[in-house]
């Protein structure tokens, strides 16, 4: 199984976004209930919703999960 975590660009100029998502890539000779083991602890400890399923000819499956981006402000003004 691969993992991939789509980084979040911040900064001046980067584009607001709301969510940051992970990809799981599941092989065709995995088994199932281990990926969906994967994704209930990555729901459950990594606060991740699954956003879309994916099963290509072949039998390999592609997961996407979400998770909303906390943006937090600067409370203290530094001099």
């Amino acid at each position: 199984m691969k993992e991939t975590l789509q980084p979040v660009r911040t900064g001046k100029g980067a584009p607001s976004r709301q969510y940051e998502y992970l990809i799981l890539s599941v092989r065709p000779d995995e088994p199932v209930p281990i990926a969906y083991q994967r994704l209930r602890e990555h729901a459950e400890y990594g606060k991740w919703e699954l956003e879309r399923t994916r099963l290509y000819i072949g039998g390999s499956r592609r997961y996407w999960m979400r998770r909303k981006v906390m943006r937090v402000e600067r409370t203290l003004d530094v001099y």
